[in-house]
């Protein structure tokens, strides 16, 4: 079977599995928890279905911008990690581990070792790799909106 990678854009709330089944007119079966923690999702075509909890935060990404936007806060949410460290005398090395385990790393150097300033470079190279998260973001937001099978753009 051929895998694939899904990408939308959800509405969802807490809900167990029973107060899910309840809320639909369903028993629940006897082999089912209904105290079973989830979430009822809404999907953009109005298809609701109900997810465990567990699966549904190691699937969706919470975004707090509205009308298909990012926002500062998403980026900053996005950091898990944050590795600084100087390499030599005057070279300062950021690594950020994003929720997904993704790592991006940038560098700082100063010209004269006298100038050298630890904090300095790394609030340099996170400003950058904070760049990079808005770009990745953007990409996967635009592909939960749009999807992959066409093109939206300029000129549309």
């Amino acid at each position: 079977m051929k895998k694939y990678i899904g990408v939308k854009i959800v509405e969802a709330e807490p809900m167990t599995l029973g107060d899910y089944n309840k809320s639909r007119g369903w028993t629940i079966p006897d082999d089912e928890d209904p105290n079973r923690e989830g979430f009822r999702v809404v999907y953009k075509d109005g298809y609701v279905s109900w997810c465990p909890k567990e699966m549904f935060k190691d699937q969706n990404l919470g975004i707090t911008g509205k009308n298909n936007t990012i926002t500062q806060e998403d980026v900053d949410n996005m950091i898990a990690n944050v590795l600084v460290k100087t390499i030599g005398i005057k070279t300062t090395f950021v690594q950020v581990t994003l929720l997904n385990g993704f790592t991006l790393e940038e560098t700082s150097s100063c010209v004269d070792p006298a100038n050298y300033d630890e904090a300095m470079g790394a609030e340099f190279c996170l400003g950058k790799i904070k760049d990079k998260i808005w770009f990745l973001l953007g990409f996967f937001l635009q592909s939960a909106v749009y999807g992959f099978d066409h093109v939206k753009g300029e000129g549309e």
